[in-house]
């Protein structure tokens, strides 16, 4: 016999359904103080179909998506329950879809591999993202000297001409 999706579950059922041990729920309650399942006599817990839509978006990004504990917290944080609960349903609903992107109009176009949490974000966030440039030249820097470093720890030779004439050149510019 089926549930309504109306109808409270008990935490085996909530288990079954998302296929994550009893123990983790126990856990993810006490991480996310937004899961708040009702407790009856003997300690046995109820969940609410609120709850259901939360468990299904935070076990959505933790397995499918890949997020840490810390990340699905700030995501809590910043966006709020709705945005994880969106993450954990099925496809989207054309007034989600119009909603998403009214708020990324001036964000680059989202490509099929993007999530779809990635795709609710606001056009702010999304434009911020945007306009960082890469790093490639401090990358390939550290990566350098990262070498260097492993080369002296090695015993093996250092080309440190490179770093020489780069001080030289420096004391020669101020006299």
């Amino acid at each position: 016999m089926t549930k309504t999706a109306e109808a409270f579950r008990t935490i085996s059922e909530v288990a079954d359904e998302l296929n994550v041990p009893k123990h983790v729920l126990r856990f993810w309650e006490g991480r996310f103080p937004q899961i708040k399942p009702m407790k009856r006599g003997g300690g046995r817990r109820y969940y609410r179909p609120e709850d259901m839509d939360l468990l299904r978006g935070i076990c959505q990004l933790l397995h499918a998506e890949g997020y840490t504990i810390k990340g699905v917290q700030k995501i809590l944080r910043e966006q709020g329950v709705d945005t994880v609960k969106a993450a954990g349903l099925g496809p989207e609903p054309e007034a989600e879809v119009a909603v998403a992107v009214a708020s990324v109009a001036d964000a680059p176009e989202p490509t099929a591999k993007r999530s779809r949490l990635k795709r609710l974000r606001t056009g702010r966030q999304a434009q911020a993202a945007a306009a960082k440039p890469p790093a490639r030249e401090q990358i390939l820097a550290v990566i350098a000297e990262l070498e260097n470093c492993r080369s002296l720890l090695l015993g093996e030779a250092v080309d440190t001409s490179e770093r020489r004439a780069q001080p030289q050149a420096r004391r020669s510019a101020r006299a």
